[in-house]
């Protein structure tokens, strides 16, 4: 097999992931972006990225063609598959979009085709799964006349620091002419170079494992948070001492939600299950951290407890600060929570889209954050930029004179605080 020196790209899935990488290789090579999401298409032909990962000025300079149609795709050389994996309701692999993209693509690839996917999957799926759909769709043999490829995606919403380009980019083929290609691709636009993995399957396992990794991390925290919540100890002050020493992990307590932390070690328990092996630690991890919205309204309950005020005010919906991405949000577990506990929730985020929120968790946002101002309580739940600029009159303007603030991600240590007004954290 021959691979073309001059390949013309196809990104399937246009979101977090996929727009940024179709954005950077358009640079470098003849691109197509396609999108099932006819309207996303349509605002990023106008300049409007919603995800806000990508600048208008990026955009309308990237030469590459967007289309809402498989058929657009027809004549490309690569085919790279950025589509969403998240859970059902049973926390079992939702394998839906990674199916569907393979069939749009196996109905216009053409003999020597490579596809590549960055989706996150357990090891096996993109050969055992992907391999064969596009084969049985396109009539066409792999390992013969198309190759596989993955490539897990490391991107960070929001993260400025961390982009693209500076993130070390794994890549495997079904062969090493077939990986050796894709690290010449993928070589062209990233700064911090390329990993070869051993096969397509190590890669898959590296990439599960990754975000597994950071969860249970972060549920060691959550946990020791309950133990000294029970001694009274502020996690920010212990955190504090501790980071102090050079090889502490410095992991912070909260709500794990998002398209990876929250999903990732799902695939990785799946994965083990289906071995007959039953994950201990990893399940663990995840059912302390799926407990945490839960457990802070709890404290938040106990901290009102004796208040004839029922009203809250939540700052943050989305599932991590200083970005509109909803998906995954453990937000909402507080929420209702709250409001299984009768209070009367309200909530706020500058950053979210209001019709989202509407549509996926039937919560309808405050669009003016002080419209139904003073609460009783404020929950500081995602430390967006607006709200750590917070100062003495916001919280004069949102509270009742003797009006608690919870300050969940310890937002506002160092805010000068109006009088009568307490502050407690987690």
């Amino acid at each position: 097999m021959t691979l073309p020196e001059h390949p013309s790209i196809a990104v399937v899935g246009l979101g977090y992931v996929g727009l940024p990488l179709a954005v950077a290789l358009a640079d470098q090579f003849k691109v197509v972006g396609f999108d099932v999401d006819v309207q996303r298409v349509k605002e990023l032909g106008d300049g409007w990225d919603r995800t806000r990962e990508v600048s208008e000025h990026d955009l309308e300079r990237a030469p590459m063609v967007l289309t809402g149609e498989p058929a657009g795709m027809t004549g490309c050389d690569v085919f790279i598959v950025t589509v969403p994996t998240p859970v059902d309701h049973d926390n079992r692999p939702d394998l839906r979009a990674v199916i569907a993209a393979s069939r749009a693509v196996g109905e216009v690839m053409s003999s020597g085709a490579v596809v590549v996917y960055e989706s996150t999957v357990y090891p096996g799926v993109t050969e055992d799964l992907c391999g064969s759909i596009l084969s049985e769709v396109s009539g066409l043999t792999p390992g013969v006349d198309f190759f596989l490829g993955y490539s897990p995606e490391r991107i960070n919403p929001g993260d400025t620091r961390h982009s693209l380009a500076k993130i070390v980019k794994v890549v495997a083929g079904q062969t090493p002419e077939v990986t050796g290609y894709l690290a010449e691709i993928y070589g062209r636009v990233i700064e911090a170079g390329v990993f070869r993995a051993a096969s397509i399957k190590t890669a898959e396992a590296a990439k599960v494992i990754e975000n597994a990794q950071r969860d249970i991390n972060i549920a060691f925290v959550n946990e020791v948070t309950k133990i000294f919540n029970r001694l009274d100890l502020s996690i920010h002050d212990v955190l504090d001492a501790a980071r102090t020493k050079w090889n502490f992990l410095d992991f912070r307590p909260g709500m794990v939600g998002g398209h990876c932390i929250g999903v990732d070690p799902y695939y990785l328990a799946h994965c083990s299950e289906a071995l007959g092996l039953h994950p201990q630690v990893i399940l663990a991890g995840r059912r302390t951290n799926d407990s945490m919205g839960t457990y802070f309204a709890g404290m938040v309950a106990e901290a009102l407890r004796g208040r004839s005020g029922r009203r809250v005010l939540i700052l943050g919906l989305t599932f991590k600060e200083n970005v509109p991405d909803l998906r995954n949000s453990k937000v909402v577990d507080l929420i209702s929570a709250l409001g299984q506990r009768g209070f009367q929730v309200s909530v706020h985020d500058p950053l979210a889209d209001p019709q989202e929120a509407l549509e996926d968790y039937g919560l309808e946002m405050l669009a003016d954050l002080k419209a139904q101002a003073p609460f009783d309580c404020v929950v500081g739940a995602v430390a967006h930029q607006p709200y750590r600029d917070f100062a003495k009159r916001d919280f004069e303007a949102l509270l009742v004179s003797d009006g608690l603030i919870f300050d969940l991600k310890n937002i506002w240590a160092e805010t000068e605080l109006p009088d009568g007004r307490q502050r407690r954290t987690i």
